[in-house]
């Protein structure tokens, strides 16, 4: 498991957010400092005088209300405060609706090597986008081996030993309309929310690779239905070799669990013989763990129906 612990505020400036198209007002030469925490604040009471409220390594957000609330203190007491504020330990501020803070402020910063960034975004917009950013950068994170489909909007993971036939099972199942996420490497990151998503890296995105045939792009195979940049995993599938001498579930009540990151996701081992269309099995799986996500339990029901007391 790996888990970042901080973003260096240049990151902000990247792709991820060109959105918020933003200006650097001051502190060009100090872009690698670091925020620590997804969570962003808004500076309105340090700004009122109570300079412990803001919390080390998170960004700040000023926006209409702070600047207004500034022009209404003495000229003193005014200085005062934007100095004491751009003296706390702030890896940046971010002025929102493409306003200018004070001077005094900006020189202020300036001296201590702390960036002002602005954007033209309101500040909901902007505190919603940074947050979301971060959470996503500094969120624990793994990556695994495997196949990740979106089957019947179902996160599939499928797993197992190399040469099992993950990749083959796959592109029968996007022929037949479900759509590829991630082949072979698999980055899968932890939400605070307890939801496992995962993504292929740049670099691999819409990629399989097929024995015999080699590296090819499913997106221009079988058109932009057929990839997802991201899933939410729902399923594990385990694909392993077909052994006389392993048990395998024959009625499914007892509910396997595979675990990533501390979460437990259930699991369904999928024994690979000469015969068996695994694609139309793992297709199977997903709609049969549909049916129990809506109540409706057929092992269960089957042997109540024989006369087992199932609690």
């Amino acid at each position: 498991m790996t888990k970042r612990s901080s973003v260096e505020v240049i990151e902000l400036l990247g792709s991820a957010l060109a959105d918020l198209h933003f200006h650097v007002l001051c502190g060009e030469n100090s872009l690698k400092r670091l925020i620590l925490h997804p969570r962003v604040q808004k500076p309105g009471l340090a700004f009122a005088g109570f300079y412990q409220y803001i919390k080390s390594g998170r960004v700040q957000i000023i926006g209409e209300s702070e600047l207004e609330f500034l022009q209404t203190l003495e000229p003193e007491v005014r200085v005062e405060r934007l100095k004491g504020v751009a003296a706390q330990n702030v890896p940046v501020f971010v002025v929102t609706k493409g306003l200018r803070p004070p001077e005094i402020f900006i020189n202020a910063c300036k001296e201590r090597g702390v960036p002002v960034l602005s954007t033209g975004s309101f500040s909901s917009t902007t505190i919603k986008r940074i947050s979301y950013f971060l959470e996503d950068q500094l969120v624990p994170a793994q990556r695994i081996h495997g196949v990740l489909l979106e089957i019947l909007s179902l996160g599939v993971l499928l797993i197992g030993r190399s040469g099992v036939g993950k990749s083959e099972t796959a592109l029968e199942l996007i022929g037949r309309g479900h759509s590829l996420v991630a082949d072979d490497l698999i980055t899968v990151k932890l939400y605070p929310s307890g939801e496992l998503w995962g993504y292929c890296e740049e670099a691999g995105r819409y990629h399989m690779e097929l024995r015999g045939i080699g590296i090819v792009n499913i997106r221009d195979i079988f058109g932009l239905s057929s990839i997802r940049d991201k899933k939410k995993i729902d399923l594990v599938v385990e694909l392993v070799a077909w052994s006389e001498t392993d048990t395998y579930e024959r009625i499914g009540v007892d509910q396997a669990e595979h675990e990533i990151l501390g979460e437990r996701l259930p699991l369904v081992r999928m024994p690979v013989a000469s015969g068996r269309n695994m694609a139309s099995l793992v297709e199977v799986a997903a709609r049969h763990h549909i049916l129990k996500q809506q109540g409706a339990n057929a092992p269960v029901e089957f042997l109540r129906r024989l006369g087992y007391d199932m609690g």
